[in-house]
């Protein structure tokens, strides 16, 4: 095993007067450039994307004018970069794009769960309702990789394949757009490829994504930040995000504490990893980072509120203990 990546304390939760748990992370907010403006962390070591990465999978689909060659818009580009919560816009809309390509459900390889909707709103799961590889929230991605294939005439049975044409294509696509000299590869929880990089470049492809430079960029762009709604779902961290921005930031989170944000107004890209995976540090330091750089002034009147150095309460309601920031964001000087 390769040595731990530079973590450092990040969020102290407390119980009474003690504290209770710490959790290590890295933060790293970028230019376009690759200048480190604000660092926290190891910033050079390599972090999994996971689902942060879905925007420059979808790029070379969009860079060789798929979403022509089918007739997809907006929507359908905003699935190929989603995590979406299976909710019936979302599942209509994957529908829609395997028709357009000539590909059914059982071609999508990214597994099955159940929507991500009822944990994000607290409502049971139905009982006795099948659900299938659509309403995956990957199943929009998984479909930009078909219709890729479709478009390039290569077989559906193995786009998942890392040595086929879409994946290797991906790959480089990733390295050169991120101008990371060194990625890492793993197998994503959907079954697909994924790749580790030093967050800054991470931060910084964010910071390009938010930038829009070149029509695949602004389609990119367009998407992700006119619907939030499709690329996220109902009461979702990454929606809330989106929404405080204001059609300025784009926000995509992934699995296991990762979190990538652009600013286009501040032409910078944000990027957190909580070391442990905690969801709720990652929410936390993420609004606190946000505040701390000048892009949350007031986050008690944002839709972020409930993030922001929150209170711990149990099941009675009683507060019993608080969420504590442990960094604080200062220039780094790098350029």
């Amino acid at each position: 095993m390769r040595a731990i990546a530079g973590h450092v304390p990040l969020l102290a939760t407390t119980r009474g007067t003690l504290v209770e748990c710490v959790h290590y992370g890295t933060i790293s907010v970028c230019g376009p450039d690759g200048g480190v403006l604000h660092a926290v962390g190891d910033v050079r070591a390599l972090n999994f994307t996971r689902s942060a990465l879905k925007p420059l999978q979808a790029l070379p689909f969009i860079e060789d004018n798929g979403p022509g060659r089918f007739g997809f818009g907006s929507h359908e580009v905003a699935l190929m970069c989603a995590s979406h919560s299976g909710e019936a816009v979302h599942v209509r809309i994957v529908r829609h794009m395997l028709a357009r390509i000539g590909a059914r459900e059982t071609d999508l390889q990214c597994g099955c769960h159940a929507p991500l909707y009822f944990s994000a709103t607290s409502t049971p799961v139905p009982a006795r309702v099948r659900f299938g590889a659509v309403h995956h929230n990957c199943s929009g991605k998984h479909a930009g990789f078909l219709a890729y294939c479709r478009l390039h005439g290569h077989p559906l049975a193995d786009y998942l394949g890392p040595e086929s044409a879409l994946q290797v294509r991906i790959r480089n696509t990733v390295q050169q757009f991120a101008g990371a000299s060194a990625i890492e590869s793993g197998i994503d929880g959907c079954s697909a490829p994924n790749f580790a990089m030093p967050l800054a470049q991470l931060a910084q492809a964010y910071a390009r994504l938010a930038a829009g430079q070149g029509a695949a960029l602004q389609a990119l762009r367009f998407a992700m930040m006119r619907h939030p709604d499709l690329v996220s779902g109902t009461a979702r961290t990454d929606l809330a995000l989106a929404r405080t921005g204001a059609g300025d930031w784009i926000a995509k989170s992934g699995a296991d504490g990762v979190q990538a944000i652009g600013v286009r107004s501040r032409n910078l890209g944000i990027a957190v990893r909580i070391a442990d995976g905690n969801a709720r540090a990652l929410h936390a330091v993420t609004v606190e980072v946000l505040h701390q750089i000048g892009l949350l002034a007031k986050p008690a009147d944002s839709a972020l509120a409930r993030y922001f150095r929150p209170t711990l309460t149990n099941y009675r309601g009683l507060t019993v203990g608080a969420l504590q920031p442990l960094f604080e964001l200062a220039g780094t000087g790098q350029r």
